[in-house]
C-alpha cells in the first residue's frame, strides 16, 4: 500500500506540476527550437525533468520511513546532485570536463558511500571476485557511461520516458519480491513521476525532459540496474528470483542505450570522427528515417528491451557464457536488419522522388506559363489597337 501510495503521490504532483512548468518556460522563452540533430517541429519547452524529480522526491519523503531514508540517503543524495548537474547544463551550457567532474560527485556517492557496486564478475570467465579498487573502478565507468548514454537516446518524442518506465517497473517488482522494499518504493516512485511527465511528453510533445531529466534518470536507471546485477550474483537461490547471468540480466535492462552508444563509437571511429560529435545517426533517427512516426519509434524500442528482459527471465537458469553472448550476437543481427531497412526505405523514397531533371522541368514550365499570358494578352491588346486605327 506504501509503494502504490508514493507512486500515485508522484503522479499527482508530477500531473500538476507539469502543464505549470510548460507555462513558465513558453512565458520566460526557454524553449528548444528544431534544426540540426533536432528533428521536432517548431519550438518546444525543454528541462521538463524538474517535475519529474521534484514530484518523485515529494512522493518518496512523504512515504518513506526514517529507516528507510537512512538505507538509501545517499542514493537520493547523489540523486540530486545529479539532477542539479543537468538543470545547470540546461540553463548554461557546461564543458565535456565540468561535465564529468559533475557527475563523478554522484558516482562517488553511490558506490563508495552507499557501496552500490559490481563487486565481482559472479563466475563470468571464471572470475567470481575482483579487488575493491577494481570493483569500484569498474563501476565508475560504468555508472558515467550508461548515464550519459541514457542522455543520448532521449531523441524522440515519450521515447526516453518509455525506456525507462519499463527498466524500473520490472525492477520495482523485483526489488520487492527479494526483500529490497527501500528501493522498490523507489523505483515505483520515479514510475509515478515518469508517466505523469510522458502524458505531456507523448507525440506530439508539449515539453522535452532537457538534461535535467535525463541525466536524473539515467544516473537512477544505471545504479538501480548495478545494484540488481551485484544482488543476483551475489544471492542464494532461496532469497528471491535470482538470474544466473546477472550481467546478461543488466545488459537487457540497459540494450537501446549501450548498443546505441557502441554502435555510434564504432561506425564514428571508423570514419574518422570523433566519437564525442553530434549527429543524426542513432537508433531513433534510423527508425525515423524508416518511416515510423515519433510514438511507434518508442513503442518499437519499448517492445524491443521488453523481449530482451524477458528472454534474460525465461532463460534465468542460464549463466554468462551463454546468455550474454547471445543477447548481444541478438542485438547485433537485430541493428543490421535495422540498417539495411533504413537503407532500402531512403533508396525507395528516392525513386519516387522525382529527379533533379524532372524538377528544373517542372520549373521551367510554370515560368513559361507565367509569361505566355501577359504575352497573348499584350498581343490581343495590341491587335484591338490596330483594328480601331
Amino acid at each position: 500500500m506504501t509503494i502504490f501510495l508514493s507512486t500515485a503521490t508522484s503522479f499527482f504532483f508530477g500531473f500538476l506540476m507539469t502543464p505549470v512548468l510548460i507555462m513558465i518556460l513558453k512565458r520566460i522563452n526557454f524553449m528548444e527550437a528544431s534544426g540540426g540533430r533536432k528533428i521536432h517541429a517548431g519550438s518546444i519547452p525543454s528541462m521538463g525533468g524538474i517535475a519529474i524529480v521534484f514530484a518523485s522526491f515529494l512522493g518518496l519523503f512523504a512515504w518513506l520511513s526514517f529507516d528507510q531514508i537512512v538505507e538509501t540517503r545517499y542514493f537520493l543524495v547523489g540523486l540530486g546532485i545529479m539532477f542539479s548537474v543537468g538543470l545547470r547544463d540546461d540553463l548554461i551550457e557546461l564543458t565535456a570536463f565540468q561535465k564529468l567532474i559533475g557527475q563523478s560527485i554522484p558516482a562517488f556517492f553511490v558506490i563508495v558511500m552507499a557501496d552500490i557496486r559490481i563487486s565481482g564478475l559472479y563466475g563470468f570467465l571464471g572470475i567470481y571476485e575482483i579487488p575493491y579498487l577494481a570493483s569500484v573502478l569498474l563501476t565508475f565507468v560504468a555508472i558515467l557511461v550508461l548515464t550519459n548514454s541514457f542522455n543520448l537516446i532521449d531523441g524522440a518524442d515519450g521515447l526516453a520516458g518509455s525506456l525507462s518506465l519499463v527498466t524500473l517497473t520490472i525492477l520495482g517488482f523485483w526489488f520487492y519480491t527479494v526483500g529490497m522494499v527501500s528501493y522498490s518504493l523507489i523505483s515505483f516512485t520515479l514510475v509515478g513521476g515518469v508517466l505523469a511527465f510522458l502524458v505531456f511528453n507523448w507525440h506530439p510533445a508539449k515539453i522535452f525532459m532537457g538534461d535535467t531529466g535525463s541525466l536524473s534518470l539515467g544516473f537512477a536507471l544505471t545504479v538501480l540496474v548495478v545494484l540488481f546485477v551485484d544482488k543476483t550474483g551475489t544471492m542464494a537461490p532461496w532469497e528471491g528470483l535470482k538470474l544466473h547471468a546477472p550481467f546478461a540480466a543488466g545488459l537487457a535492462f540497459l540494450i537501446v542505450p549501450v548498443y546505441d552508444t557502441v554502435r555510434i563509437f564504432i561506425k564514428r571511429s571508423m570514419k574518422g570522427k570523433s566519437p564525442l560529435k553530434p549527429d543524426k545517426s542513432h537508433v531513433h533517427h534510423f527508425l525515423i528515417r524508416m518511416g515510423l512516426r515519433h510514438n511507434q519509434v518508442a513503442l518499437t524500442l519499448g517492445t524491443v528491451k521488453l523481449l530482451f528482459i524477458a528472454l534474460v527471465f525465461l532463460g534465468s537458469s542460464l549463466n554468462d557464457h551463454i546468455l550474454f553472448p547471445t543477447l548481444a550476437l541478438a542485438a547485433v543481427a537485430l541493428g543490421i536488419w535495422m540498417d539495411k531497412q533504413t537503407l532500402r526505405s531512403i533508396k525507395t523514397n528516392c525513386k519516387k522522388m522525382p529527379s533533379l531533371s524532372e524538377k528544373h522541368l517542372r520549373k521551367e514550365r510554370k515560368r513559361l506559363v507565367r509569361r505566355r499570358k501577359p504575352e497573348i494578352s499584350k498581343s490581343v491588346f495590341s491587335d484591338n489597337e490596330i483594328n480601331m486605327n
